[in-house]
């Protein structure tokens, strides 16, 4: 009775592993989640970053588990979910405004929602959108704030779609490359999946870096105006 036995493991598949999520859905199972955490406020817990890191990894067939991943369909699912997913997330911000988030009870997703827009005041429309992307819970908030605050439509789709491909291909190549050029790289998955979070926090880091230093600047030609 295979139908049944697989029915059951795609119901017990545990949605905050990456792997099993791989398992369980494949190259469909990429393209959904990333809708799903791009585009629907539920979907805030999914975890995009590894997903697309480890799907990348099952590409190359140096993994455990008899789970192997086409590149191509893979590439083209995860562009399709995150890009999709981001617009359909704004369409539904300016519609209901911020009437979604007020409804919800989650303390991360309103602190979520309070980072993207600190972000797109601070940085404008461009840049945030795009910085967004590689912040875990901001880029599913981020999508419904820009459409509640008014952000021009062409802006946001031109910036999404170039942030969107950036994160969704840059990650799972990144997890290909991994996967072709280190044996057994699968012996070392968690370690990886947590160093790929680290890293795609990085341009957020080094553009806060940047921003202080400028106002560090400000302040001391302000200062020595003053003395003068």
């Amino acid at each position: 009775m295979p139908a049944p036995v697989h029915l059951s493991l795609q119901l017990a598949v545990n949605v905050l592993d990456a792997h099993s999520l791989l398992v369980a859905f494949g190259v469909l199972g990429v393209g959904v989640v990333l809708f799903a955490e791009t585009g629907l406020l539920v979907g805030f817990f999914l975890p995009g970053d590894s997903l697309l890191f480890t799907a990348g990894l099952l590409c190359t067939g140096s993994a455990q588990g008899g789970v192997h991943l086409s590149l191509g369909p893979l590439l083209a699912a995860a562009a399709t979910g995150a890009l999709a997913g981001a617009q359909c997330g704004y369409l539904l911000g300016r519609k209901a405004g911020g009437a979604l988030l007020a409804r919800s009870r989650s303390q991360r997703l309103h602190e979520g929602a309070k980072r993207a827009e600190a972000l797109l005041e601070r940085y404008g429309f461009a840049k945030a959108v795009v910085l967004g992307r590689f912040v875990p819970v901001v880029r599913t908030v981020l999508n419904p704030v820009a459409g509640a605050l008014g952000v021009p439509v062409r802006t946001f789709t031109v910036w999404q779609v170039t942030g969107g491909l950036v994160w969704s291909v840059g990650l799972t190549l990144a997890g290909y490359a991994l996967g072709s050029s280190v044996p057994n790289i699968d012996r070392y998955l968690l370690p990886l999946v947590a160093l790929v979070v680290v890293v795609s926090l990085l341009p957020l880091l080094a553009e806060l870096y940047r921003a202080r230093r400028a106002r560090r600047a400000r302040r001391g030609g302000d200062s020595e105006e003053e003395n003068r």
